[in-house]
């Protein structure tokens, strides 16, 4: 997958610029707060429909402006393809090939894409939610299947927190089951996906975290839990935790138990990485992840994902620099940095020079 050109219109703090972008390496460089981790954040937005870094669309808009666009021309194995989306204060619209599709599910997945930055440390230092998050995102992309899921699961599970406030015990104790019912199914979905991206994963990030450190160190990662079976034993399985814990879900308001709930355990030589790793250790780490997902987008699709590192050479030391650029060759990479000529260490690559969100 390859993204050719790129439109933003009124685009966080671009008015209308368009981007050319090469096969390879492209750098887009300049000094800080210009506009460099914007233009990697919209092509992230194209494959996943959302932002890593803010939780409302309306952010994106420029100031003063009344709506958003971004528009790429993409070149697959199956042809060419255009993505975009139209942000509006309170809804937007997303169009594949000229088409609008009414449904998220249907927009995410059209082009894939692997993201890294410095704030990736939040993977491995931070709590479950944001390991949940890169799993639920990672997945989404390569299963529209697991992304239709995601969203049923997530619709159930407010009716069920809703139910779970209400005063009338009787009431909840004769309709809980019904909504455990549904949850649990679509729990199963959820869970035997990330069981089975999890198994792909941990290989392939133990194999490039060996890389990284050259061996050093060993990298492990699995879930919090296994469910032996296939859906319909996991969903049974998950009804019963349903159960068991609906006495303290009561008493706290909320649903305690399920894939909202559960996390990635991520250890180096043994040792959990959340509580004992340095911040080299952990930027490496998450890296090693990343460059598994790359490798497992690849695998599933049949082309390489677009890979975005935004200022993220500049906090690798000079031989997990060379490595990372030698191991990511062939792929189409945006990459930001404000010095080029600091982190390239000899790699051919288009520069794209931004300044006041635009390109000079």
């Amino acid at each position: 997958m390859l993204v050719k050109k790129l439109i933003l219109e009124n685009f966080r703090n671009y008015e209308d610029e368009t981007f050319a972008f090469a096969d390879g390496l492209n750098i887009l460089t300049g000094k800080n707060a210009q506009g460099k981790t914007n233009c990697a954040e919209a092509v992230f937005y194209l494959c996943t429909g959302s932002s890593l870094r803010i939780k409302h669309d309306r952010q994106l808009i420029r100031r003063g402006c009344d709506h958003a666009r971004i528009y790429a021309e993409l070149e697959s194995k199956f042809g060419a393809v255009t993505l975009a989306a139209v942000i509006y204060e309170t809804r937007r619209e997303l169009y594949v090939n000229g088409n609008r599709t009414p449904r998220s599910v249907d927009f995410i997945g059209n082009m894939t894409s692997v993201f890294f930055s410095p704030g990736e440390l939040r993977l491995i230092q931070d709590g479950p939610e944001e390991r949940r998050r890169f799993l639920n995102l990672s997945i989404s992309q390569t299963s529209r299947e697991y992304a239709a899921a995601l969203v049923r699961y997530r619709r159930i599970l407010e009716q069920r927190n809703n139910l779970l406030k209400e005063r009338d015990l009787s009431l909840v104790l004769e309709t809980v089951s019904a909504w455990d019912e549904q949850l649990a199914l679509y729990a199963a979905r959820i869970t035997k996906k990330r069981q089975e991206y999890l198994a792909r994963l941990s290989s392939l990030a133990s194999k490039a975290h060996s890389y990284l450190t050259d061996g050093q160190e060993t990298l492990t990662v699995a879930g919090e839990r296994e469910y032996a079976g296939g859906e319909e034993e996991i969903a049974a399985a998950i009804k019963k935790e349903l159960a068991a814990s609906l006495e303290r879900d009561l008493r706290l308001g909320f649903t305690t138990v399920g894939p909202h709930r559960d996390d990635l355990k991520v250890s180096i030589d043994g040792a959990d990485a959340r509580g004992f790793c340095s911040q080299g250790q952990a930027r490496t780490a998450a890296l090693a992840l990343k460059l598994a997902e790359v490798e497992i987008f690849t695998s599933l699709s049949g082309e390489p994902p677009v890979l975005i590192l935004d200022d993220v050479l500049s906090e690798l030391d000079l031989p997990r620099r060379k490595k990372l650029l030698s191991r990511v060759g062939g792929i189409q990479c945006i990459l930001t940095c404000t010095h080029a000529e600091r982190v390239l260490v000899g790699a051919a690559s288009k520069k794209i020079r931004i300044h006041g969100g635009k390109i000079v």
